[in-house]
């Protein structure tokens, strides 16, 4: 059975409750970043895991890129709300109407973010809510990683030999698998976002698979925002949040654009 929200925490963090990533648990992985199979695909990829935001799947995703990691007590939680977390409080700046430059000052604080309300678009509580959402932001990573039009058909074949390494269902596979032969399309993105806050939340997923460095990627995440009706400002604010937030996987000092 497909278990998106067990997929998002492959890509983002542990599994809630009993591995890296969950309240409470040690993080593990290469440098310490996001995603519970960071180490194992540093053994076994020859470090392609140490240079991705998301660990395993995305590293396989990013292929030579670095996306972003996560620093702080974010860490601590499991894929959905991580993502959560970083919309929420640019969210919640935003709304609030404080400066960029309070969202990236706070998000870099020693307090770390917080888990987003529960029961709210930001985290949601129910089965189903939980699988539409995981499987949005899902598609919203995969689709970023794709922006530049890099992973092309030897990539993916590489990719799927890959994916056979890893701890995944037959179902995790087929997803990834059929998104990434699917072409680029930014409304399939777009069209599972059904409040302003899971638009936020799907913004977020997209900044969080890419370190944007360069023109395709800067077009197709100026097209994401436009598709999903988000504000110039809260755009603004979820840049510096998760600039704020996080470090490229690379460690160079590159912003991002916005």
């Amino acid at each position: 059975m497909f278990d998106a929200k067990n997929l998002l925490d492959q890509f983002l963090g542990g599994n809630a409750g009993n591995a890296p990533g969950a309240p409470g648990q040690p993080q593990q992985g290469a440098g310490g970043q996001l995603g519970g199979l960071a180490g194992m695909l540093g053994n076994n990829l020859g470090g392609i895991g140490g240079g991705a935001v998301a660990g395993g799947l995305a590293a396989l995703l990013l292929g030579s890129k670095s996306g972003r990691k996560v620093a702080g007590t974010a860490l601590q939680y499991g894929g959905m709300a991580v993502v959560g977390a970083l919309a929420y409080k640019a969210y919640q700046n935003w709304q609030a109407g404080n400066s960029v430059a309070q969202s990236s000052a706070v998000a870099s604080s020693p307090a770390g973010l917080l888990p987003p309300p529960a029961d709210t678009p930001f985290a949601p509580t129910e089965t189903g809510a939980q699988q539409s959402l995981g499987r949005h932001l899902l598609r919203a990573m995969i689709a970023a990683a794709k922006a530049d039009g890099h992973i092309d058909a030897a990539e993916q074949t590489a990719i799927f030999t890959e994916m056979d390494r890893l701890p995944l269902s037959a179902e995790d596979k087929a997803f990834v698998m059929d998104e990434l032969r699917r072409p680029l399309d930014v409304d399939a993105v777009a069209r599972g976002a059904r409040t302003p806050e899971e638009a936020a939340s799907l913004y977020t997923a997209s900044l969080l698979a890419i370190d944007v460095d360069n023109a395709s990627e800067r077009a197709y995440l100026s097209l994401l925002a436009a598709r999903l009706n988000l504000d110039d400002a809260l755009v603004k604010h979820l840049h510096a949040t998760i600039e704020g937030a996080t470090v490229p996987a690379s460690g160079k000092p590159t912003a991002l654009a916005g």
